[in-house]
């Protein structure tokens, strides 16, 4: 009997470990449970070897720099075996952290240093290396994957303003028809948009606290007394690349981490404006795709190719400022000095950076397939001559005609005229020849005012 295997990711519970682990197992190296291991183990080695650098520690010898390289490998060559190490401490102590210091322990001995082992976790309070371990994995998740993958969007969107700065396109508001544009001043908008928010994102510095069970120092203080832990404190979460605060309690406040939160949905929700912009835009002829070779529209409908990777996109994005909002909104509250009910929440960080990074492939593949259609575009400004009665009735405003608007209004409102219409009208004005002539001259497609010297700009906002 042939036997197949099976796909694991087949019976995924989240379609982020099954459908979708390809496009979001960058993430894997910051949110899995083997990352956090690594991250703790990160803190609790650097915490070692900044306890061995201050000389009035005195139970605690200095490191040689070959021994500081030694131990660093601990975390810089984390293996899967070393992962599953600490989770089988995991199993028998039912501590995550204090796993960590156990086998931290034991690596010490293997390698030869056991004489520091009673150092590991000196005053410390598991908080103490949560909290630095989680603000450093989301630093580098933020760096080194969210906001490339938010920068290639960038670029593309910057690539169809320019290359649709002149392109005219009819305007709406309200779903109306409106005052022409370009189609590549409204990319100009979303891109503008978007770089103010990566803007935003990179200047959230990341904090990080190291005071002990009820952030009183008590511990380290009872133990060494005449060491400024404060100054200790700082400088240790400084040497982390973390902004150190020393006033709290048991807990870092996360308030920082809410902050990151709220930005990245700020920006979630502007790629969501974006995917249902561009929906419409294919909806309406405006912009074209690019089939894929192979692919199939519809299971019924054989011409259709759906707008599917923006739909895709806009779904995803919902799903991580769902979480996203009640990130921001829980985890900066904790009972009294402590409660236990952030550390589950926390291991979801993941899930919600992992929906957010897969709307902005998605995205980008919807943007890479999308082209200017430019005659259908033209052939609906024709087909609205009344967008023209804004023109009309300012130039007049500025000839001093009487009560112009009314004028516009009485033509247009509720009616489609035709240019022919509107010809007519501007030849029974009481107004100078010339100005007939520069009223006549106007077109829905050249009526777009800047639209083609602001796709072109770069108006990055204020700076954070």
């Amino acid at each position: 009997m042939h036997m197949t295997h099976l796909d694991t990711r087949l019976i995924a519970l989240s379609p982020l470990d099954g459908r979708y682990r390809n496009d979001v197992a960058p993430l894997a190296a910051y949110f899995s449970e083997a990352a956090l291991f690594r991250y703790r183990v990160r803190v609790e080695v650097e915490y070692l070897i900044f306890l061995a650098r201050t000389p009035s520690v005195g139970f605690v010898p200095p490191f040689t720099p070959q021994q500081q390289g030694n131990l660093r490998t601990l975390y810089r060559q984390f293996t899967d075996a070393d992962a599953q190490a600490i989770a089988d401490w995991d199993r028998t102590v039912n501590h995550d952290v204090k796993a960590v210091e156990y086998w931290l322990r034991e690596q010490l001995v293997v390698r030869d240093l056991s004489a520091w082992a009673e150092a590991v976790h000196f005053g410390l309070t598991s908080e103490d290396i949560n909290n630095l371990a989680y603000s450093l994995l989301l630093a580098d998740a933020r760096d080194l994957v969210l906001l490339p993958a938010l920068n290639e969007l960038l670029r593309r969107l910057r690539e169809l303003a320019i290359g649709a700065a002149a392109t005219p396109m009819l305007g709406r508001t309200h779903g109306q028809p409106a005052t022409p544009t370009t189609l590549g001043k409204e990319f100009a908008v979303f891109a503008t948009r978007l770089e103010r928010a990566i803007n935003e994102l990179l200047a959230i510095k990341l904090t990080g606290k190291l005071n002990g069970a009820t952030g009183t120092f008590a511990a380290h203080a009872v133990a060494y007394p005449q060491v400024d832990w404060l100054l200790f404190s700082r400088a240790f979460v400084r040497s982390l690349d973390l902004e150190p605060i020393v006033l709290t309690d048991q807990t870092e406040p996360h308030d920082t981490l809410a902050r990151l939160c709220d930005g990245l949905k700020r920006t979630n929700t502007i790629l969501q404006d974006l995917c249902q912009d561009c929906w419409r835009y294919i909806s309406d002829g405006y912009l074209g795709q690019v089939a894929q070779a192979g692919e199939v529209g519809s299971s019924t409908m054989p011409h259709k190719v759906n707008p599917i990777d923006f739909e895709n996109a806009e779904g995803n994005l919902g799903l991580a400022n769902a979480l996203l909002e009640f990130f921001s909104r829980k985890l900066p509250i904790s009972r009294l000095q402590r409660d236990l009910s952030d550390s589950t929440v926390l291991r979801n960080l993941g899930v919600a950076w992992g929906y957010s990074l897969l709307a902005y492939q998605r995205s980008l593949r919807g943007l890479n397939k999308v082209a200017a259609n430019p005659a259908r575009m033209l052939a609906e400004l024709d087909a609205h001559p009344e967008v023209l009665a804004e023109a009309i009735q300012t130039v007049l405003r500025r000839e001093g005609y009487p009560e112009p608007y009314e004028a516009l209004k009485a033509l247009t409102r509720g009616r489609t005229p035709t240019l022919a219409d509107i010809h007519m009208f501007i030849e029974g004005l009481n107004i100078a020849t010339s100005v007939k002539a520069e009223l006549l001259a106007l077109t829905p497609a050249s009526y777009t005012g800047l639209a083609a010297r602001l796709a072109l700009m770069r108006d990055e906002g204020p700076k954070f």
